[in-house]
């Protein structure tokens, strides 16, 4: 037990760690510090603050994530008007809606899933991190902000007006002002950033001069001072 604590400690001295958000490759033992006491203390906070949160779900709000329509008896005589799927699935529930096939919206949600696992060749920029890319991250940011509009409209019945000023226009199967437009619009921007934007950013983007070692900015700092 103790020879595998200390082969473990030993191990990490030539690793970066967990995670490398420099995006920078290890170059020395300079890069690299101990896996004790750093990574257990940094390890072992971020679990106790996910213990405390857990906790609270599970013993003071255990509802606070449900919705009341999961609660009502079924009935199989009577359709429900509308299915809402745990918050976790919100957004892919949106992504099937938004799309009129059924096939085509089944497609649709598995593909979401499915385009995660060929990003690392649809990312084609040389630059690991986004810390040394501003454009990039300017894009993720609005990715992100079109995941938590699918989750929003997840959560709403699909005829129902984005901003409540009645009826604009039909297009096509639905009116404009309504959340399976708004939807659409996220789904699109969804796909379109790891088809799209990803590839043609990594070509295209003159990223910040990247560091030549994960410690030579700290290094070079101490020396000017």
């Amino acid at each position: 037990m103790i020879a595998g604590v200390v082969g473990l400690h030993i191990w990490a001295l030539h690793v970066p760690g967990n995670n490398n958000p420099t995006g920078v490759n290890v170059k020395s033992a300079e890069d690299t510090v101990p896996f004790h006491p750093y990574y257990t203390v940094k390890d072992g906070f971020a679990i106790s603050v996910f213990l405390i949160l857990f906790a609270s779900f599970v013993f003071y709000n255990p509802n606070i994530l449900g919705h009341a329509d999961n609660y009502i008896p079924a009935n199989p005589l009577v359709t429900p008007a509308h299915i809402v799927p745990e918050w976790y699935f919100l957004p892919f529930y949106a992504i099937l809606r938004a799309i009129p096939d059924k096939l085509g919206g089944v497609l649709a949600m598995f593909g979401a899933i499915g385009v995660l696992f060929v990003l690392p060749w649809l990312d084609t920029s040389k630059v690991r991190s986004m810390r040394y890319r501003p454009t990039a991250k300017l894009y993720f940011l609005i990715f992100v902000l079109a995941c938590i509009v699918l989750g929003l409209c997840g959560a709403k019945l699909p005829d129902d007006h984005v901003i409540p000023i009645g009826n604009t226009f039909q297009l096509l199967d639905a009116d404009l002002n309504s959340f399976v437009w708004l939807s659409r619009i996220a789904t699109a921007y969804y796909f379109a950033y790891f088809l799209i934007v990803l590839p043609i950013l990594g070509l295209v983007e003159k990223p910040l001069p990247v560091p030549e070692s994960i410690s030579a900015p700290v290094l070079d700092h101490d020396k000017k001072d």
